[in-house]
């Protein structure tokens, strides 16, 4: 595929996000509410009128709670960590990989939530299983790249579709063993031809999103928000002892959608839990108590993914009646 660096707009980009934060987060945000809502809208309601829910547009599958970063933004990094911890069960991780396979699960899939994934020294090992059970599944991982060398890379490129490392810092450099990284994928394209390596340059300090109030830059208890959210449609957030959790703001386990150590992956999907807080903010956050002071929207993936199906729902229904017609 290709190998790729993003700065997120440069130093333009980076002096706004450290002199005027507060601004710039507010700002984006606004933006993105603003050309997103008819979007989620649409796909909202497609879901609930659908007679079966429509799978996850994204599975996240996190196996380990631990992160190795200071990021500011996050209470997962090791500073701030609260949580008490966990790692997947192997048993449970190789269920709920078989039970996407034999649902004919061909969506998107992440071996990571509020974590470092490469702290699992399972990582590979997990991957591997992953892509021979899920063929046709669009596997991605998000790494922080503090412990990736170039050899753990080559390991793990042949089971992902894309790996996004992102050099969380405060000086705009690339960390060594990133740029070592990075260097040998833009000299080396052939062994990168079948995955996007994709590495992002993240200020460590940034205020972005508040994360249901729990960002530790970005506090949020009065302030509610009246926008909907698209994540308990789209995307499926698995905590490492086999609960479904609401998403990945939910930094602290708190919520339990469901649980797949004694419920069924595709049944808790459809969980009573997973029912109420889909038609509770269908029109918008306010009458959720989890969800009333998250300002959190996701940058990219799901609008992309949500337009697509969208636009291939509209597409095979457009031929059936076709077919009807004649």
């Amino acid at each position: 595929m290709s190998v790729k660096y993003h700065n997120f707009g440069g130093a333009l980009g980076w002096n706004l996000q450290k002199k005027f934060p507060k601004l710039s987060s507010e700002s984006y945000l606004k933006l993105q509410f603003l050309t997103r809502n008819k979007l989620q809208e649409k796909y909202i309601e497609y879901f609930l009128q659908s007679e079966e829910p429509p799978m996850p547009l994204v599975v996240n599958l996190e196996t380990i709670n631990r992160c190795n970063s200071t990021c500011s933004f996050c209470t997962a990094n090791k500073n701030a960590e609260k949580r008490p911890y966990k790692r997947m069960d192997e048993e449970l991780f190789y269920s709920i990989i078989d039970q996407l396979r034999d649902w004919g699960y061909k969506g998107h899939l992440t071996l990571y939530g509020n974590n470092e994934p490469f702290l699992d020294t399972r990582v590979v090992e997990f991957h591997k299983y992953c892509r021979e059970q899920l063929p046709d599944c669009f596997i991605f991982l998000s790494t922080n790249g503090l412990l990736l060398t170039v050899d753990k890379v080559k390991e793990i490129i042949p089971y992902v579709n894309q790996l996004i490392i992102n050099n969380y810092c405060r000086d705009m450099k690339l960390y060594d063993n990133i740029k070592e990284i990075y260097d040998y994928a833009s000299t080396h394209q052939e062994e990168f031809k079948d995955v996007e390596l994709l590495v992002q340059m993240r200020y460590m300090d940034a205020v972005l999103t508040n994360r249901a109030g729990s960002a530790p830059n970005k506090q949020n208890d009065q302030k509610i928000i009246k926008e909907t959210c698209l994540m308990p449609y789209t995307d499926m957030f698995i905590f490492p002892d086999g609960r479904m959790g609401i998403c990945c703001c939910d930094n602290f386990e708190a919520t339990t959608l469901a649980d797949l150590r004694t419920t069924p992956l595709k049944e808790a999907w459809n969980s009573e839990e997973y029912k109420k807080l889909r038609q509770t903010i269908r029109k918008g956050r306010g009458d959720y108590s989890f969800c009333k002071y998250c300002d959190f929207i996701d940058a990219g993936l799901r609008m992309d993914v949500v337009d697509d199906t969208l636009k291939n729902r509209a597409a095979n229904h457009g031929a059936r009646q076709s077919l009807f017609r004649k």
